[in-house]
């Protein structure tokens, strides 16, 4: 559905994209991570032909996205993360005006507008103005007035953004329904459980690159980290903490004095919990409480980039 092949993109001296090569395929709910700076919003803003890049090529639906390619982003809906609504209409209102944007027979655009507002469950708050509105609602109102006029594509940066649980859910839900019925979806997020919980395969940026792709379990398997100890309540001394760290399949130990806390990261094998509280208990060193993790999607973050995923 969509090809980018050696996109580069800069910005005098700085490389926002650097020969990115991205395919995303038609019905994927397809997660697009990466730090801040890593290329993400300049890569869709360049695949929306807003912004002009400097070599390469994009085809959506298998033709050149352009700046007057208006059939084709007739197709695409886009959810910013920043809420754009109109403060003076009522939800009905926005939703029916940003669908007619894309869809001029009336008939059809109120039926449109009236699933859009089901889809969102708005149906109890068609008539408030958006300032009234929790900010659960207001992002649910954002994704009505991107997704109304039923696209193909639907682009959502960041949609649940400072949203209470149950909002979150309801918006996750409502992505999955997007899919269900048809829509390929990019979703970009800070918020790694929501990509686990939702994406069927992931890109990883850095450095306007893709340096990693595949799915959740793929992404795993990528990294060094299969099991991740952690004891509470524990203290260590200097040599202690060497002989954790001699022993087999240990390759990161981090103590913190302060909260008496043990993180302890493993590669693949068996036993690696076992081999830890053997240890402990040869040297008699008592402790709290014990969990042992499997990698997750974070853990792949930040072995891939270094860095932390923040907003």
């Amino acid at each position: 559905m969509i090809h980018m092949e050696n996109v580069v993109k800069r910005y005098g001296e700085l490389v926002a994209l650097d020969h990115l090569n991205l395919d995303i395929r038609e019905g994927e709910v397809f997660g697009l991570l990466g730090p801040n700076g890593s290329g993400k919003t300049t890569a869709m803003n360049c695949l929306l032909a807003l912004l002009k890049y400097d070599k390469g090529s994009i085809t959506v639906f298998g033709q050149e996205m352009r700046p007057d390619s208006y059939e084709l982003k007739r197709q695409i809906g886009v959810v910013p993360q920043e809420v754009a609504v109109f403060d003076q209409m009522t939800v009905q209102e926005n939703i029916d005006y940003f669908c007619g944007l894309y869809v001029k027979d009336k008939t059809r655009r109120k039926e449109y507008t009236e699933e859009a507002i089901r889809f969102a469950g708005l149906e109890d708050y068609r008539k408030m103005l958006p300032r009234k509105l929790s900010g659960g609602l207001l992002r649910r109102l954002n994704i009505a007035c991107g997704i109304a006029h039923q696209p193909r594509l639907v682009i959502l940066d960041e949609p649940t953004v400072a949203v209470d649980p149950q909002s979150r859910n309801r918006i996750l839900e409502g992505i999955l329904e997007l899919n269900r019925k048809g829509s390929t979806i990019i979703y970009t997020s800070h918020y790694m459980e929501e990509v686990e919980q939702i994406c069927s395969r992931i890109v990883i940026l850095d450095h306007g690159r893709s340096i990693a792709s595949g799915t959740t379990e793929e992404l795993k398997r990528m990294i060094r980290t299969a099991e991740t100890i952690l004891i509470e309540g524990i203290v260590l001394s200097p040599e202690q903490l060497s002989g954790i760290q001699a022993l087999k399949h240990v390759f990161q130990v981090d103590y913190d004095r302060g909260t008496l806390h043990l993180t302890v990261k493993c590669t693949s094998a068996t036993h690696n919990l076992i081999r830890l509280l053997h240890f402990l208990e040869e040297e008699g060193v008592s402790f709290g409480q014990v969990y042992s993790q499997l990698p997750t999607l974070n853990d792949v973050f930040l072995e891939i980039t270094g860095k932390e995923l923040r907003d």
